[in-house]
């Protein structure tokens, strides 16, 4: 169907706008129906983009319309339609935007309901293309009566496999969560799903979308089903999911909004309150808060792993968004019972993007919205934590499980802890020197020992004076006390810092210590 036919359609009596000499003749490949300011994300190639225009404003109508506009011709899309019954005509902003931009624009009469113009499309696309279908033409048009709706997941998979005798079909995550399965089809864990996605289950293909939010469909008797059926049931599937993304974006946005309040200093507590009603959580805890980091640039990847985590803790309310330095982060009441944690789901939405470490912090429960910064603090630091421990490796490290110095000083940042690592430490890391290696050896035995000449010198193979003779001499370059509890905490400090960098970060040799307190040799 191209764009010239759409216009030519007298029962839906849209009004050309404007249109450049080939435009016309642009092929549509199908309907996004957007009212954000921003669609860019959610438009595909070639689509028609219908649009009731509730985002423009006349105080800021110029800006608004090049904003949207351009990213129409960003996404490629093959015409705008825009609804006059908002205020009463096609602004005239709009349209010379779409004439600086290159992009078709009609009106859309007040009285033509979008969904006829959605059926239009579809209809006339599954009728173009009939022959290369093996879906009946009934369920098709069924289908994109479903899609035109705006139904979700396990109708539209009813529909699709309704004629086939008793089918049993799922749809999975690329974690293992079931998203629809067929009436009556038994259920299936998150572990035996992951092994049916492997075993062959047919890609949904979506856009905007992270790769931990992919989806697979499976027949149970796959044998039975025509290859191209099962294409075209993805492809209806993909078109669900598609509006799915697009209807989340007006909760992801007050989730971001929520988020910036948080991550100021001094937040408003009533505002968050408000934000908390806004993302539809309760006004009281418990709370918890997770946030997540891929490394990606842009936003996408985590707020996608984290939406897939939160949505195998159950079907409760929750906020997912975007702190305003990019870190992704999800508010979750904590239920009375927690039949699934966090951490026993971390690994399987990890699996998703298997090549690209899912880091994560989990902050302990907390009362009430005055207590949510301190919650965002604590994940914060506890996500840190998890990628100084483990940069290369998936893992979720909740708060409670900074017990020791080690985890604690991995959420330190990387040129902070290398800094005093090389400040304490001084002349011991200097690899130049042939006596550095040996005393850095002992001082870590040393203090591993609690003290003990006696056990050091067992373990390192040598006499208790040599014990005494390298001690003396790392008090020596370090200016410290081994005999004074403090001095000794300062070098095992220095000692785990060095010891939870990662192997790119080297650190160059201080300049030597100063003069120790004492270096009389001490019988312990």
């Amino acid at each position: 169907m191209h764009v010239e036919h759409l216009l030519q359609d007298e029962s839906l009596g849209l009004r050309l706008l404007w249109a450049g000499d080939d435009l016309p003749r642009r092929e549509i490949s199908g309907v996004t129906v957007t009212d954000l300011e921003d669609p860019a994300r959610f438009v595909r190639p070639g689509e028609a983009v219908l649009t009731g225009l509730v985002w423009w404003t006349p105080e800021a109508g110029r800006e608004k319309a090049e904003r949207f506009v351009a990213a129409l011709r960003e996404a490629d899309a093959a015409v705008l339609l825009a609804g006059e019954e908002t205020h009463g005509a096609v602004p005239d902003s709009l349209v010379e935007a779409c004439v600086r931009h290159g992009v078709p624009v009609a009106g859309v009469p007040a009285h033509v309901m979008f969904r006829a113009i959605t059926d239009t499309v579809y209809l006339r696309h599954w009728g173009e293309l009939s022959r290369h279908h093996a879906l009946p033409e009934v369920v098709r048009g069924t289908l994109t009566r479903l899609l035109a709706r705006g139904a979700g997941p396990d109708p539209i998979l009813a529909a699709a496999v309704a004629h086939l005798d008793r089918a049993v079909a799922y749809v999975f995550t690329a974690s293992g969560r079931t998203v629809a399965a067929t009436q009556g089809a038994p259920a299936i864990s998150a572990g035996e799903a992951m092994a049916l996605i492997e075993a062959g289950a047919v890609p949904v293909e979506a856009d905007a979308l992270s790769p931990y939010q992919r989806w697979h469909l499976h027949l149970r008797d796959v044998d039975a089903v025509p290859p191209r059926m099962l294409q075209e049931v993805a492809a209806v599937l993909g078109r669900c999911q598609d509006s799915q993304a697009r209807h989340g974006a007006a909760a992801q946005q007050a989730a971001d909004d929520l988020g910036t309040l948080l991550a100021q200093a001094g937040e408003d507590h009533a505002a968050v309150a408000v934000g908390l009603r806004t993302c539809g959580l309760p006004p009281e805890g418990p709370y918890r808060v997770i946030v997540a980091d891929t490394g990606a640039q842009g936003p996408g990847p985590a707020e996608g792993a984290l939406a897939e985590v939160v949505a195998h803790l159950g079907p409760g309310p929750a906020a997912v968004g975007r702190l305003p330095e990019g870190t992704a982060f999800a508010i979750v009441p904590e239920p009375e019972t927690v039949p699934v944690e966090p951490a026993d789901v971390w690994p399987l939405v990890a699996a998703g993007e298997p090549s690209v470490p899912l880091h994560g912090g989990l902050s302990g429960p907390v009362a009430g919205p005055g207590e949510l910064a301190g919650a965002l603090a604590q994940a914060r630091y506890a996500l840190a934590s998890a990628r100084g421990t483990a940069p290369d490796t998936s893992r979720l490290t909740p708060a409670s499980a900074l017990t020791g110095l080690g985890t604690l000083l991995a959420g330190i940042p990387v040129e902070v802890r290398a800094a005093y690592s090389r400040s304490v430490l001084g002349p011991l890391l200097d690899t130049r020197n042939a006596s550095a290696a040996p005393l850095l050896a002992t001082l870590k035995c040393f203090l591993a020992c609690d003290g003990s000449w006696a056990r050091t010198a067992e373990a390192l193979h040598l006499h208790v004076n040599t014990v005494h003779y390298r001690v003396q001499r790392i008090e020596h370059f370090t200016g410290r006390d081994l005999s004074s509890l403090a001095d000794r905490l300062d070098l095992w400090t220095a000692l785990l810092c060095r010891d939870t960098l990662p192997p790119s970060v080297t650190i160059p040799p201080a300049a030597s210590g100063r003069r120790a307190r004492s270096s009389t040799s001490r019988a312990r």
